[in-house]
């Protein structure tokens, strides 16, 4: 059975990050798996601009080397802001080539504990052993569906990380419900493809990111009300861009900034594209279903939509139960809280030598790790301890 260091599961911004700052210590065997950014493409619009600043938008190299400023010098691709998803997945590519061309490709079936040990079983059943796993997986298997929707087929309602090309709901009349940027540049897309597109939104208002950009960009004041990552409302943003002393704060208050620095919004850029969107808000979905081929949908007001698709543009929900990789016996001897891992300063869990990267360590230490921005840190602090531990072990 072949044998690694450390096996990483996943290859998209975080694994790819974690990866580079471990490849880099000699001698340390590190084995990727996974197909390079294809979150990115396969679950994301074709179309869309990141929401994310460029400052935002790097994966993580120890040495700085590989930032999206030189990617654009090596390609010779513009870089311009918002960032086009194509263009991204470009960069993240390109970076793969340079800090870990011998990625495998390979999907990882099951990851089971052995003895202090951990077995891996890829999709052709060829296993490895490895001393650590890191767990980077991205956020596919914690799509919300809303309970209303659960027994109406895909045919009428599907989640937005369903679809990479929304053409096919061309012409249709179509129901987005959300009010987050998945909600509004899925709905400024359809629109602009001549679809009769309505947003249903639960909050009594839409929120607008950058609506005085001044704010954000002026020094000295941008720099005083706003980290890079650009998390999180002034002043909260540099507790946000800061996961050591963000995980300091008692849990109510980091529960708190949390819930605030993720609330569902959009780009302003966004909003004269989605002018000609009809937007209902403060409204709720009750129940749905299926009439003559057609989605009924009944609102908390009593009244009724039909559409000929509902677009769930409902986000995510963590709960690490959800990977399908992760056996049972290894599940129930995670400690968690609410589908989270609870992870050290190390992001390794409570079982020794797993650890947990992105979305699932937002628990532990805040709202950063929801995008690629947290990187960086994740990934410094990640090759610390393990590091640490193999120097403890005198390897």
């Amino acid at each position: 059975m072949p044998t690694c260091d450390v096996a990483v599961v996943g290859a998209g911004p975080y694994g790819l990050s974690a990866a580079a700052h471990l490849k880099a210590a000699d001698g340390l065997q590190v084995r990727v798996f996974g197909e390079p950014m294809s979150f990115w493409e396969n679950h994301m619009p074709k179309g869309m601009l990141l929401r994310s600043p460029l400052p935002g938008t790097h994966l993580s190299d120890p040495h700085q080397a590989l930032t999206l400023r030189d990617y654009q010098s090596a390609s010779r691709n513009q870089i311009t802001a918002p960032l086009p998803l194509h263009r991204f997945i470009e960069y993240g590519r390109w970076f793969q080539r340079q800090a870990v061309s011998d990625l495998d490709s390979r999907k990882v079936a099951c990851v089971e504990q052995m003895g202090t040990q951990f077995r891996l079983a890829l999709e052709d059943g060829e296993t490895w052993k490895a001393h650590r796993v890191i767990v980077s997986a991205g956020i596919m298997p914690f799509a919300w569906r809303p309970l209303q929707f659960k027994s109406i087929p895909s045919e009428l309602a599907s989640h937005t990380c369903e679809h990479h090309d929304l053409s096919f709901l061309a012409g249709k009349k179509v129901i987005i419900v959300g009010g987050g940027q998945s909600a509004l540049e899925s709905a400024a897309l359809l629109d602009e493809m001549g679809a009769e597109v309505e947003l249903l939104v639960r909050a009594p208002a839409l929120r607008w990111l950058w609506r005085r950009a001044w704010l954000h960009t002026s020094w000295p004041v941008g720099r005083l009300l706003y980290a890079p990552p650009d998390v999180g409302q002034a002043g909260i943003s540099h507790l946000v861009a800061r996961p050591n002393w963000f995980r300091r704060l008692p849990r109510s208050i980091q529960d708190r900034l949390g819930k605030r620095s993720v609330r569902p919004a959009g780009a302003a850029w966004l909003k004269s594209r989605c002018q000609n969107v009809s937007i209902t808000t403060g409204r709720r979905v009750t129940s749905a279903h299926t009439r003559g081929g057609q989605l009924g949908i009944k609102l908390d007001d009593g009244s009724d939509r039909r559409a000929d698709h509902a677009l769930l543009a409902t986000g995510y929900r963590v709960d690490i139960n959800r990977y399908p990789f992760l056996g049972r016996a290894l599940l129930n001897s995670i400690r968690q809280m609410d589908g989270y891992p609870e992870l050290n300063n190390g992001f390794e869990s409570s079982i020794p030598g797993l650890h947990f990267l992105g979305a699932p360590a937002a628990w532990s230490f805040g709202p950063l790790m929801r995008f690629v921005a947290g990187a960086g840190f994740a990934s410094r602090a990640l090759s610390r301890k393990v590091l640490g531990r193999m120097a403890e072990k005198g390897i």
